[in-house]
C-alpha cells in the first residue's frame, strides 16, 4: 500500500465530520492536542445519534499497538429519524413493503412474498421452503428466544428454512455502545490492510459492520433480511448496518466553508471508520461512481485529503478494508480500547 501524503493527513479532522484544521495548527500542536473546538465539531456531526457521553479525548492502544489519542463516544444503537425494519413479510401475497432486501449477485433485491416464494428457484435447491403450501404463511422468527436459536453461527434445526428477523426491543433497555478511534489516522505502510470487522460508525449513530455472513445464513436454508435502510438486529450490538443506502445523507455542513463544494460533489461524509477516516457515500453527486479507489475503497482527491466511499448497497461490503491502525468499539462494562489484543477478521 502507497504512503499517504503527510501533508493531506492535516486534514484529518474531515473524519469528524467538522471542519479542516489549519496547517498550521496541525504543525504547531499536533492533531493528539486536540482542541475543544475539535470536539466539539465532531459532536456537531453526530447531532442525529442517540448520544449518550462524548465526544471526549482518552487515551488508546490502536490495532497496530501505536499508543495516541483517540475520541470516545458512546450511543445507543437507535436512529432517531426512522423506525427501523420491516424484514420478513408475513405471507407470500405480500408486497415489498411489508419486507426489506436481501444480497443476490451483487444487487439489493427487495424480499417480498414473491422472493420467499421462489427461493427454491433462486438458489437451485429444492429444500428451500419458508412458507406453508396450504396457506402462503411464512415461518419467521417472532421471539426472543426464536431469534437468538436462529441468528447464531449454528442455526438450531428447529429453525432452519425460517425467515430470520430480531427486533430492537429484543436489546436490555438502555444498552449502550463506545466507539474509540483515533483523532489522527495511523496508515499502514507495510503489509496488508487491516480490517477487524466492524468498518465504522455511520453520522446517526449506527455501527457500520463488516460484511455479514451470507454463506452460514444460506447453508442453514435461512433468510436473514436487512430492513430497506441495510440494517438489522443482533442481541450483541443491536441494530447495525450492513448495507449504505440512501437513508444516509451525507452532510457537509460541519466543514469548514472551503470545503463545502468538494465535500458536496464527493456525494457527503456519512461515517467515520475505525480508522479515523471518513466515509463518504458511494456516489458522487453527479450520480456517478468515483474513480481510482484503491482496495479499501479510499482515494485522496486534489481538495480532500484520503477519505472512503461506501461500497454498493448490494456488495456486502461498506469496506472493502481498513487503511489505517483501528481504534475499538466498547461494550459495556469495557473502558480501556487496547485494540492490539484482538485477533484480525477478515
Amino acid at each position: 500500500m502507497r504512503a499517504y501524503n503527510s501533508s493531506k493527513l492535516t486534514l484529518s479532522l474531515i473524519v469528524a465530520g467538522g471542519g479542516m484544521a489549519s496547517s498550521a495548527t496541525a504543525q504547531s500542536t499536533g492533531i493528539d492536542q486536540a482542541s475543544e473546538a475539535d470536539l466539539a465539531l465532531i459532536a456537531n456531526f453526530f447531532t442525529s445519534a442517540d448520544v449518550v457521553d462524548g465526544p471526549i479525548l482518552v487515551d488508546c492502544t490502536l490495532s497496530g499497538g501505536t499508543e495516541t489519542t483517540c475520541f470516545s463516544i458512546t450511543v445507543r444503537p437507535n436512529p432517531l429519524d426512522y423506525t427501523p425494519g420491516p424484514w420478513c413479510p408475513t405471507n407470500i401475497s405480500d408486497g415489498a413493503d411489508k419486507g426489506g432486501i436481501w444480497f443476490l449477485e451483487g444487487e439489493a433485491v427487495d424480499v417480498d412474498g414473491e422472493f420467499i416464494a421462489n427461493l427454491a428457484e433462486t438458489y437451485g435447491d429444492s429444500e428451500w421452503q419458508l412458507f406453508d403450501p396450504d396457506t402462503g404463511d411464512v415461518r419467521f422468527t417472532g421471539t426472543l428466544e426464536a431469534c437468538e436459536a436462529a441468528a447464531r453461527p449454528d442455526v438450531d434445526p428447529d429453525y432452519e428454512n425460517y425467515c430470520v428477523q430480531c427486533l430492537p426491543e429484543y436489546m436490555p433497555e438502555g444498552a449502550t455502545i463506545t466507539y474509540v478511534i483515533p483523532m489522527k489516522p495511523f496508515p499502514v505502510l507495510r503489509g496488508t490492510p487491516t480490517n477487524f470487522g466492524g468498518s465504522g460508525v455511520a453520522l446517526n449513530g449506527v455501527r457500520l459492520d463488516g460484511p455479514a455472513p451470507v454463506d452460514a445464513i444460506l447453508g442453514a436454508h435461512t433468510i436473514a433480511p436487512f430492513d430497506d435502510c441495510g440494517g438489522h438486529v443482533n442481541t450483541h450490538v443491536g441494530y447495525h448496518y450492513h448495507a449504505v443506502t440512501d437513508c444516509l445523507h451525507g452532510t457537509p455542513t460541519t466543514l469548514k466553508s472551503a470545503d463545502l463544494a468538494e465535500v458536496a460533489k464527493e456525494g457527503g461524509q456519512i461515517g467515520i471508520a475505525m480508522d479515523g477516516y471518513p466515509i463518504f457515500a458511494h456516489l458522487m453527486e453527479n450520480g456517478e461512481e468515483p474513480e481510482g479507489l484503491d482496495q479499501c475503497f479510499g482515494h485522496e482527491t486534489e481538495a480532500l485529503s484520503y477519505h472512503y466511499h461506501a461500497g454498493s448497497a448490494g456488495s456486502n461490503q461498506i469496506l472493502g478494508c481498513h487503511a489505517a491502525e483501528t481504534g475499538c468499539v466498547l461494550v459495556e462494562g469495557q473502558t480501556v480500547c487496547d485494540a492490539s489484543r484482538r485477533p484480525a477478521r477478515p
